[in-house]
């Protein structure tokens, strides 16, 4: 029977003939992940009845007030409440959610620079874990773009989304 020892001895750890210096470990700097902008994003509900309104109404920023007559001309309703509402910077290559309310967002995954400006992006709108839309767009500044979504109550919900750069 062949002895084990020799096959031992190879796998035995050797100290090192040379010095190695001990190298302090650096911290890495902090790095931002690129932007192609800021976006806001709200959840507005749209009635006809002003009963149905919560009265809740968040403080809108000031560029809301253009929104409203935009947003009667294309959905039809006579009141708008904003339910929820969030800003939110657009990652180059990292996906960006635009969180208004805990129950619908909005996913953006930026698609570059649009030709005379704005952004090229890829849009989905969920609610709670249920795509309900996908769509491709160019937001640019001063063009809000809105998202018609599912009815609720005696209204509809429809997101905004406006570049802020």
């Amino acid at each position: 029977m062949k002895s084990l020892l020799p096959a031992l001895l190879l796998l035995w750890p050797v100290p090192s003939l040379f010095a190695q210096e001990k190298a302090t470990p650096q911290p890495l700097p902090a790095v931002k992940p690129a932007t192609e902008g800021k976006v806001w994003g709200a959840l507005i509900f749209a009635t006809d009845d002003a009963s149905q309104l919560t009265g809740s109404q968040e403080k809108a920023p000031a560029n809301l007030g253009p929104f409203n007559a935009r947003l009667a001309k294309v959905f039809a309703f006579k009141h708008f409440e904003i339910l929820g509402q969030h800003q939110q910077d657009i990652f180059r290559e990292y996906e960006s959610w635009v969180v208004p309310s805990r129950d619908m967002f909005l996913k953006i995954d930026s698609n570059g620079p649009a030709d005379n400006g704005g952004i090229k992006l890829h849009l989905q709108v969920w609610r709670e874990q249920q795509v309900l839309v996908k769509s491709d767009a160019v937001l640019r500044s001063g063009s809000p773009l809105f998202i018609g979504g599912p009815r609720w109550k005696n209204g509809r919900l429809i997101f905004v989304l406006s570049l802020e750069r």
